[in-house]
C-alpha cells in the first residue's frame, strides 16, 4: 500500500479475523470523516483543553508508530506492537469527547 495508508494497514494486518480486520480498517479511515460532526465541545479549538492537546500529540505519534508498523513485515514484534497501537488508536477516539466533556462541566 502506499505510505499514506500504511497506518491503516496496520490495523488491517493487527487484527486476527479477516472480517474484524476490514470492519476495523473501514472504521479507521471512516471516524476520521465522521469525528467533525459528532464534535460537540463549547469552545472551538484545544487551546482550552490542555488534556486533550496532550491526547492529540500522543495521537500523532500513535499514528507515526501505525505507518511505521505497517511497513514492517508480519514478524513476532512487529504484530504485538501494531495490536497495542490499534487499541491506543481507537480508544482515543472514546477518550477525547469523555475528557472533554468532564473539562466542559469542570470549567462551568
Amino acid at each position: 500500500p502506499e505510505w499514506y495508508f500504511l497506518f491503516a494497514y496496520a490495523i488491517l494486518r493487527s487484527i486476527p479475523n479477516k472480517l474484524g480486520g476490514v470492519i476495523a480498517l473501514v472504521m479507521s479511515i471512516a471516524i476520521l470523516f465522521i469525528l467533525p460532526i459528532l464534535h460537540t465541545n463549547k469552545s472551538q479549538g484545544l487551546q482550552f483543553y490542555p488534556i486533550n492537546q496532550i491526547l492529540f500529540w500522543y495521537m500523532v505519534i500513535i499514528i507515526i508508530l501505525l505507518t511505521w508498523i505497517g511497513a514492517r513485515p508480519v514478524e513476532a514484534p512487529f504484530i504485538l506492537t501494531g495490536q497495542i497501537l490499534t487499541v491506543l488508536y481507537f480508544s482515543y477516539y472514546i477518550l477525547n469527547p469523555m475528557i472533554s466533556k468532564i473539562w466542559d462541566n469542570f470549567l462551568k
